[in-house]
């Protein structure tokens, strides 16, 4: 795919006509490649980034050496030994990976996204209602950084800004690559990172993203993230909805009664709509149990 050279269409649009179409073919439970128009945007160079990181609280930045393990622990993740600023600015040589959270609460960061999400809210709401805490996050990984596979609780669109990756997408709900115990202890707080196994790859699809290309990521989708031979920076915009808190009201649920020695109880394709089960999971929380 060629890059696209400038920052927006003419229209002021960040998504094209053709881009909304197969986004809204997919919404919300199958991953597409989409495009997008903010290669070269003021707020996304390497400068703008690492002065928007050094003036973020800590809580709001992640960051660490970038070559891991699909399955890599938590808890094994090595530190890189610099600071956030100088992580961005030598990212090209350092082999580090770094995530800057919630930049929308910079009033400039947060305009991107509120255009950005502003032209998909539409098709958003005739399938699972209004857009919910809308968040962005931006990604900088280092050439040959391996994000390790995971899952995230939003409606997700990634966006390719500079550099290329390889994102590998695994179907939602399936137990066999996300069992229903890491939902729930998920939902309770749990860290993101799923337990690799070599017999998954073959359930993936590897999507490559240049400059200019995006991609839907559905709630929960497991994938992991492999980075090309140059920086790469990608942009993320996030949503939650009816749909994605009744799952993870759900799931809270069934952690409940499995503490309990319980019977679970199935979460369905359109959780929303299971109103008793989550009407006595509000109740339960408000006595207490």
């Amino acid at each position: 795919m060629t890059a696209q050279s400038s920052i927006a269409p003419a229209n002021g649009a960040t998504f094209s006509d053709a881009a909304r179409a197969a986004f809204a073919a997919a919404y919300p439970d199958q991953s597409t490649r989409l495009t997008h128009q903010l290669i070269g945007h003021d707020l996304l160079t390497l400068d703008a980034l690492a002065t928007l990181a050094e003036r973020m609280p800590e809580t709001s930045v992640e960051y660490n050496l970038g070559k891991l393990p699909l399955g890599v622990r938590p808890e094994d993740t090595p530190s890189n030994g610099l600071t956030l600023g100088e992580t961005i600015r030598t990212i090209d040589t350092n082999g580090s990976w770094a995530v800057l959270k919630n930049v929308e609460r910079d009033p400039a960061y947060g305009a991107l996204l509120d255009a950005a999400l502003a032209e998909l809210e539409p098709i958003v709401a005739k399938t699972t209602g209004p857009m919910l805490k809308r968040e962005a996050f931006i990604f900088l990984s280092s050439p040959g950084s391996v994000t390790p596979f995971h899952m995230d609780p939003e409606h997700n669109i990634l966006l390719q800004i500079m550099g290329t990756k390889t994102m590998t997408v695994f179907p939602a709900r399936d137990e066999q690559l996300v069992p229903a115990q890491k939902s729930e202890d998920f939902h309770a707080g749990g860290h993101r990172n799923l337990i690799w196994q070599d017999g998954f790859q073959a359930r993936g699809t590897a999507v490559l993203l240049e400059p200019g290309d995006a991609i839907h990521v559905p709630v929960k989708a497991p994938h992991f993230v492999e980075n090309g031979p140059t920086v790469s920076v990608s942009l993320s915009v996030t949503w939650r909805s009816d749909r994605s808190v009744a799952e993870g009201e759900l799931h809270s649920f069934n952690a409940l009664l499995r503490k309990r020695g319980l019977p679970t109880g199935a979460v369905s394709a359109a959780p929303e709509k299971q109103g008793l089960r989550r009407l006595v999971y509000r109740l339960m929380r408000k006595l207490g149990a």
